[in-house]
């Protein structure tokens, strides 16, 4: 059985992960408000096509019911928190292509 969490499943998201977290929290909370608008720009474009999915897995709902207790490092500083609970419920396409975004700005 594979116990790695939804988002230790894929090298950018660790990677993206990571390099968010070596970030001082002010240089955090500003790249949160642009992972966020990037989010719902996505979003947008999903509802105008109508072509979301109906689920985001299990995985991703278990990991959003979750971070209401704080246990991650990310749920520390509240935007960042908001962040990744946003882009989580992307399609996992567009989740990953946000994830390497973050890699290849932050390397």
């Amino acid at each position: 059985m594979n116990n790695k969490r939804w988002y230790d499943k894929h090298k950018e998201t660790q990677m993206a992960l990571n390099l968010l977290k070596s970030l001082h929290p002010t240089i955090q909370s500003k790249l949160s408000n642009d992972i966020i608008n990037v989010a719902s720009a996505i979003k947008t474009v999903h509802r105008e096509n109508e072509t979301a999915p109906l689920s985001i897995g299990l995985e991703r709902v278990l990991g959003l019911y979750q971070t209401n207790k704080g246990r991650r490092w990310y749920d520390k500083n509240p935007d960042l928190s908001v962040a990744i609970k946003t882009i989580s419920t992307l399609p996992e396409t567009d989740y990953l292509n946000i994830m390497e975004g973050i890699c290849m700005s932050l390397k």
